[in-house]
């Protein structure tokens, strides 16, 4: 589980193919000094497990669905990305609760500066817009952020300097794709009410009975 509060941003600089999917290298300084073989680590979004670790960085391997629903099949060397260890029980939870299982990806439809802040408009996949809202939370390449704007499916979301500064969205442009976790109390939310509905509509009841000719 995470927070989606970004730590690092690392760089790829490996990409090898493996049988299913890829192995990728990422370098890093500020997390080394807290990271291991087999841990979890939140890299744009995607929870992975690190398979290899050296005074550079460490090794991730990435496979089948997480290639379809995330945007690792478009990274090359020195492309940037978003790094966050796993959430201690000790942590501040400074973000909300993500836990790295990207849903799908958006495309930016455009960034607009206002002042020192920035507007990030992004178009979702229609299946995503059930689970938003405004003022909601939403997770994008692994950060934290809050639903702004809300139109058919299109977010926007406002970014403050800091935020601008310390992730990958400072390189960002119209067009790109960016992974996307909706929030999973959303989602639980949906599933309990599906379960009511369900339920409600088999209940034992006389006319139930009647209706099958008891």
């Amino acid at each position: 589980m995470f927070t989606g509060i970004i730590k690092e941003i690392g760089n790829v600089s490996e990409v090898n193919p493996i049988p299913g999917g890829k192995k990728i290298k990422i370098s890093a300084r500020k997390i080394l000094n807290d990271i291991s073989v087999n841990d979890s680590v939140s890299v744009d979004g995607v929870c992975l497990t690190v398979t290899e670790v050296d005074e550079h960085g460490f090794k991730v391997d990435t496979v089948g669905v997480t290639l379809e629903k995330s945007t690792f099949a478009e990274l090359q060397i020195s492309s940037p990305v978003n790094l966050e260890l796993s959430l201690k029980l000790s942590d501040r939870l400074g973000g909300h609760f993500v836990l790295g299982h990207v849903n799908g990806t958006g495309v930016i439809k455009e960034i607009i500066k206002l002042g020192d802040n920035y507007l990030m408009r992004v178009n979702v996949p229609d299946n995503m817009k059930k689970y938003l809202i405004d003022e909601g939370s939403i997770t994008i390449d692994g950060i934290s952020l809050t639903i702004a704007e809300l139109k058919d499916s299109t977010i926007g979301i406002s970014i403050i300097p800091h935020t601008w500064n310390n992730t990958t969205l400072q390189y960002k442009n119209a067009e790109d794709r960016v992974n996307i976790e909706t929030d999973v109390l959303a989602k639980y939310v949906e599933r309990l009410t599906n379960k009511k509905e369900f339920e409600q509509k088999n209940k034992l009841s006389e006319n139930w009975l009647k209706e099958l000719g008891y």
